[in-house]
């Protein structure tokens, strides 16, 4: 499998400066562009939409990895592809029909994953696996940025890492919340495969050395 991905969280990023922080994840050793989008019903916390995606999409040289943390998202699918989504990954906790959600993805251009809250079992995955191209595993309560890392994460990890390989599948499992220098690592060897990091990266005193020694955490 190819090298582990560090996806830097953009609701983290200075939004007075935010084509500035766009350029430094593009010169800097992370894979993909992680946006969190909110919609103040699904989660406690609005974020930002359409137009702000659209216009880090003009900077972006690297993909967006845009995780919806809104109801009914298959309302929105079409306009996400279309202002610049490569990945898409929804709540399974916030559709009804998620298999259909998933085509809709699929058929709009995108990779399509689901996202777990921290209480839903992983078994729920078991049958829709294989329409997966990433899990990803809330490792907080969703909706807040900076929040501390919880660690059942690690044995959700173990469980769906087992689930996917049972299946044969390539699935890539993504930990969104909390993750640092401290607790990449194990993450890593749980069997995760993509890490968000929102304040860790962008608090930081030198975002780019910190998103590198991420990597090389993740990778060792």
């Amino acid at each position: 499998m190819a090298s582990n991905l560090i996806a830097p969280s953009m609701l983290a990023a200075d939004f007075g400066n935010l084509q500035r922080d766009v350029e430094m994840v593009n010169n800097s050793e992370a894979d993909w562009f992680h946006i969190d989008v909110m919609d103040g019903h699904f989660v406690p916390n609005i974020s930002y939409g359409m137009p702000v995606i659209s216009a880090m999409k003009k900077h972006a040289t690297k993909p967006l990895d845009v995780h919806l943390m809104i109801e009914k998202p298959e309302r929105y699918i079409e306009e996400f592809a279309k202002v610049g989504a490569d990945i898409i990954t929804v709540h399974h906790e916030s559709t009804v029909h998620l298999h259909r959600t998933l085509t809709q993805i699929e058929n709009a251009g995108c990779k399509a994953g689901v996202v777990l809250n921290l209480t839903t079992p992983v078994s729920v995955l078991e049958d829709i696996l294989p329409k997966c191209y990433m899990v990803l595993l809330m490792s907080i309560n969703p909706g807040f940025g900076g929040q501390k890392f919880e660690d059942m994460t690690y044995q959700r990890v173990k469980k769906l890492r087992k689930m996917i390989d049972e299946q044969g599948l390539d699935t890539l499992i993504e930990i969104d919340g909390g993750v640092t220098d401290k607790n990449i690592a194990q993450l890593a060897e749980a069997g995760a495969n993509v890490f968000v990091a929102g304040s860790h990266v962008f608090k930081s005193e030198n975002p780019t050395d910190t998103i590198s020694n991420l990597k090389r955490l993740a990778n060792n």
